[in-house]
C-alpha cells in the first residue's frame, strides 16, 4: 500500500490506495501503433515516449482495468503524470474509450483517478480531438444509467479536467491538488492561485468534497454503494416526526418512517390528526388552531430543522456540493444517503433560509442524477421563499426555479416530500412532489406569506392573523385542500 501522504502518487499507487495490492486486473485496448514520431512527425517524440516509458514503466499515460473498492466492483482508470505529464494523445484516447466501453459492457461504475496536464502538444489536433472521444464515451455511459466518479489528484488541468474530471457525476479532490482548466504556465500571471486549487474549486461549487488520501477508500466505497447501479428501488419512506426542543426523545436514528402518520381521508379534522403517538413514542403535538399559530410554530427557532431530520433519517450522508456554475447555497443541502438498511436515497433539503439560485441549480442537478441512476428522492421543504434580492435576480433566480420545477416534473423515480417548516410560495413548491407531499404539525404552506398578502391587500398589520386564516395554510387545511397526503406527527 503506498504512502497515503504521497504528494504525487503513480497511477498504480493511486489504484492500490483504493483497491489494495491484489484488487485490480489490468486491461489493454487492441494495439494501434503510431506512425514514426507520431501523427505530426514531431522530431524527437518517439525518444520522449521511450524515456517516459523507461522512467515510469508504463506504455502510456493511462492505466485501466477492473477492480474492487471496498465491496464494490468497478472499472478504474488512472493517469500516470510521470508519462509526459499525464497528457492525452491518441493512444491515451484509445485507453480511455476502452475503459468507458468496459464499464458499459459489464454495467459497472467508472472510477477515474485523474492527474493530467491536458492534451499532448506533440500530437496536435489528433490529441485535442481525443476530448470529443471521451465526451462521447461518457455520454453513452450516462445514458445507460451507470455512475461516474472522478478523484482529481495533483495536478488536474486542461482537457482532462474538462472531460474525465469535471464531467463526472461526483467529483472528489485530494487536498492541495492543483485543479483547473488553465494550467500553471498558461494562466494570467496575476491569477489567484486559490482559484486553481482543490479547496478553491470546492468553494466555487465545482468539487463535491476534498478528501484526505487516507480516507479516500472509505469515501469512494460509500459513494459506490449509494450510486449503484440499482434496480427497482422503493420510494423513500416519509421521515418520522421529530419533537421540538424540550419535548420527548425518539427511538434510534435512521430506523423509522412515518409511523405517526394520518392519511388524507383521516385528517379532515383536527382531532383525527392530533391523536395517538408520534413515531418516537412521545405525545403527538396538537394541530394549530389558527393560521397565525401555524405560521408562528413554523418560524419557532426551537423546532427541528433539516439537519436534524437528515441525521435521524440516514446512517450515512454523502453531500453533493455546489451548482457547477461557480456558486453554492449553504441554506440548501443536497446529496445521497444510505439508510440503516442500506437503501440509498437522494435528498434535497431546505434549511429555513431564502433559497438562492445556486441552491435551485444544485437541487435540479441532484434530482436529475438520482433519476438517471434509479435512486428515489426525498425533499424537505422549509423556506420563507426564494431569495429576492438584486444579486439573486442577476444570478438567474427565475430560470433556476423553473429548472427545478422541470426536474421534479420530469423525474421517473419516486419523490417523497415532507414540509418541515415554512412553505413559502413558489420557492418552496419547486421542491414539492405532486401527489406525494406530507406535512408536519409545525409547518404551513401558502401562496404568499400572510404579512405580504396583507400588505398587497392594503390591510393593517393587525389583520395579518385574519389573512393567515383566509389563506388556509395550516397542515389540516393542506390535507383538506388535497395538497398534502398526510400529517406526520
Amino acid at each position: 500500500m503506498p504512502d497515503a501522504d504521497s504528494a504525487r502518487a503513480t497511477a498504480r499507487e493511486a489504484i492500490a490506495l483504493l483497491t489494495g495490492a491484489v484488487g485490480f486486473t489490468e486491461h489493454h485496448p487492441p494495439p494501434r501503433p503510431l506512425p514514426p514520431d507520431g501523427p505530426l512527425g514531431w522530431a524527437g517524440y518517439d525518444e520522449a515516449r521511450e524515456r517516459a516509458s523507461a522512467r515510469t514503466g508504463e506504455e502510456e499515460s493511462v492505466v485501466y482495468g477492473t477492480g474492487v473498492v471496498g465491496d464494490r466492483a468497478c472499472v478504474l482508470l488512472s493517469f500516470e503524470f510521470g508519462f509526459l505529464g499525464g497528457s492525452l494523445g491518441r493512444q491515451t484516447g484509445d485507453r480511455l474509450a476502452a475503459a468507458y466501453e468496459l464499464a458499459l459492457t459489464r454495467r459497472l461504475p467508472l472510477l477515474a483517478l485523474v492527474a493530467t496536464g491536458g492534451s499532448r502538444m506533440q500530437e496536435g489536433m489528433v490529441a485535442l480531438t481525443q476530448l470529443q472521444r471521451v465526451a462521447a464515451a461518457s455520454t453513452r455511459l450516462r445514458a445507460a444509467g451507470l455512475p461516474q466518479i472522478a478523484v482529481v489528484r495533483d495536478p488536474t488541468t486542461g482537457g482532462g479536467w474538462a472531460t474525465v474530471g469535471a464531467g463526472a457525476d461526483v467529483v472528489l479532490a485530494l487536498p492541495g491538488a492543483q485543479v483547473g482548466f488553465a494550467g500553471s504556465r498558461v494562466r494570467p500571471p496575476d491569477a489567484d492561485p486559490y482559484a486553481y486549487s482543490a479547496e478553491g474549486q470546492f468553494a466555487a461549487g465545482q468539487v463535491d468534497a476534498v478528501v484526505p488520501a487516507d480516507g479516500l477508500a472509505a469515501t469512494v466505497t460509500q459513494w459506490l454503494r449509494a450510486l449503484g447501479p440499482h434496480e427497482d428501488l422503493p420510494a423513500a419512506p416519509v421521515p418520522r416526526a421529530l419533537p421540538t426542543a424540550g419535548a420527548g426523545t425518539g427511538s434510534a436514528a435512521g430506523t423509522g418512517s412515518a409511523a405517526g402518520v394520518s392519511t388524507r381521508a383521516e385528517a379532515g379534522t383536527e382531532s383525527a390528526a392530533g391523536t395517538g403517538s408520534a413515531a418516537g413514542g412521545g405525545a403527538v403535538a396538537p394541530l394549530p388552531e389558527t393560521g397565525r399559530e401555524a405560521v408562528a410554530r413554523a418560524r419557532d427557532p426551537r423546532r427541528p430543522r433539516a439537519e436534524a431530520y437528515l441525521a435521524d433519517y440516514f446512517a450515512v450522508r454523502l453531500p453533493l456540493h455546489g451548482d457547477r456554475s461557480g456558486a453554492t447555497d449553504p441554506g440548501l443541502l443536497c446529496g445521497l444517503g444510505l439508510r440503516a438498511d442500506g437503501q440509498p436515497v437522494a435528498y434535497v433539503a431546505q434549511c429555513g433560509t431564502p433559497t438562492r439560485p445556486a441552491g435551485y441549480r444544485a437541487a435540479a442537478r441532484t434530482v436529475r442524477l438520482a433519476d438517471r441512476l434509479g435512486v428515489p428522492v426525498l425533499t424537505l421543504v422549509d423556506t420563507p421563499g426564494a431569495a429576492n434580492d438584486a444579486e439573486a435576480e442577476r444570478a438567474g433566480a427565475g430560470a433556476a426555479i423553473a429548472d427545478t420545477f422541470a426536474a421534479i416534473a420530469a423525474v421517473r423515480v419516486p419523490v417523497t416530500t415532507l414540509v418541515i417548516g415554512e412553505g413559502g410560495s413558489g420557492g418552496a413548491l419547486a421542491l414539492a412532489a405532486p401527489d406525494n407531499t406530507h406535512v408536519t404539525v409545525d409547518s404551513y404552506f401558502s401562496v404568499i406569506a400572510p404579512e405580504l398578502a396583507a400588505a398587497i391587500l392594503k390591510r393593517p398589520p393587525s389583520e395579518t392573523g385574519a389573512t393567515a386564516d383566509q389563506l388556509r395554510l395550516r397542515p389540516q387545511d393542506l390535507v383538506e385542500l388535497g395538497f398534502a397526503r398526510s400529517i406526520v406527527g
